[in-house]
């Protein structure tokens, strides 16, 4: 996947990822904080159609949308390019950076560490 989402596209996939399926007004319903104009919401969702991320159903004048990617693909294709991009594609220098800003402690090193051997049977 090369398309990225912007922060106003993110917000909305977020919902579409959690009801499936929704309406316009379901979808305002859901973006509480901070919520954007319902025409925005509107020029969003066209947008992520265009781009790929979301299907849309008429129902005459009114369209339910839904995601044509699972939130699972969307994280994996952006964590792979911040991999790409900023840690040179090295998993070791990223989990390096992580460990330099003390943000995983010994259990989440155990951890994965457990999820690598498993893996590996």
């Amino acid at each position: 996947m090369e398309k990225s989402l912007t922060r106003a596209e993110e917000q909305i996939m977020q919902v579409l990822w959690k009801l499936d399926r929704a309406f316009l007004r379901e979808i305002m319903d859901e973006l509480t904080a901070s919520r954007p104009h319902q025409n925005t919401v509107a020029t969003v969702l066209k947008v992520l159609v265009e781009k790929g991320f979301a299907g849309v159903e008429n129902f005459g004048r009114i369209h339910r949308y839904y995601p044509l990617i699972t939130k699972e693909q969307y994280s994996k294709a952006s964590l792979k390019s911040i991999v790409k991009s900023y840690f040179n594609g090295s998993v070791v220098n990223t989990v390096s950076f992580i460990l330099k800003d003390e943000q995983l402690n010994v259990e989440d090193l155990e951890l994965l560490l457990k999820q690598l051997k498993d893996k590996k049977t």
